[in-house]
């Protein structure tokens, strides 16, 4: 695939979910010739920061193959140190035009989350307690209207905080990085951008 810019990377995922949501994927760039193709170098059209549920990968969602887009996982789509450092290496080494923030229904993460701030509950002394830390300002804001909003707020707020990332904001202000949030709805297969 030749080199996108923003605009262009958000219609080929846009179209690719159209295909995903109604069953008529195409799963392009899978074969063998293609892996072949790639065994020197990648040039991923994309970067998605997503959640590590199992019922949403990117690759699926989006309909997309091998070396097409950068994705990292995390519970929540978390940030941390090395989630924030691997974007900024697929913009910065790799020339992504495009990072998004794909949040998703139902989020156990986000869900968990909401629950610990309706009971008040302290930390849990594992590491989870960190993801609970990151999404809780999103929870806490949303709390009153419910899981979806708290999955959106959430998503927001990572945009924002890849958005004040020195590395990601002089690409964004030099044109060459778009930052965007989405939403994959678990029932329809659709992703719906922000």
């Amino acid at each position: 695939m030749a080199a996108l810019d923003a605009a262009a990377a958000l219609e080929e995922l846009q179209r690719g979910n159209a295909r995903f949501a109604a069953g008529a994927v195409e799963h392009p760039a899978q074969g063998v010739d293609r892996r072949a193709q790639l065994a020197g170098g990648q040039q991923p059209f994309a970067a998605v920061l997503s959640c590590a549920d199992s019922r949403v990968p990117p690759e699926l969602v989006f309909d997309r193959g091998l070396g097409e887009l950068f994705v990292v996982r995390t519970a929540g789509q978390v940030l941390s140190p090395p989630v924030l450092g691997s974007l900024q290496y697929g913009v910065a080494h790799l020339g992504v035009p495009l990072l998004v923030v794909l949040g998703h229904s139902a989020c156990g993460a986000v869900q968990a989350t909401c629950d610990a701030v309706a009971a008040g509950a302290g930390p849990s002394g594992t590491a989870i307690d960190s993801l609970v830390d990151a999404i809780r300002p999103a929870a806490e804001r949303a709390a009153a209207a419910g899981l979806d909003a708290a999955v959106r707020a959430n998503v927001e707020d990572v945009v924002a905080d890849l958005g004040g990332d020195e590395l990601l904001a002089a690409a964004a202000a030099a044109g060459r990085l778009r930052i965007v949030g989405a939403v994959y709805d678990l029932a329809t297969g659709e992703v719906t951008f922000r």
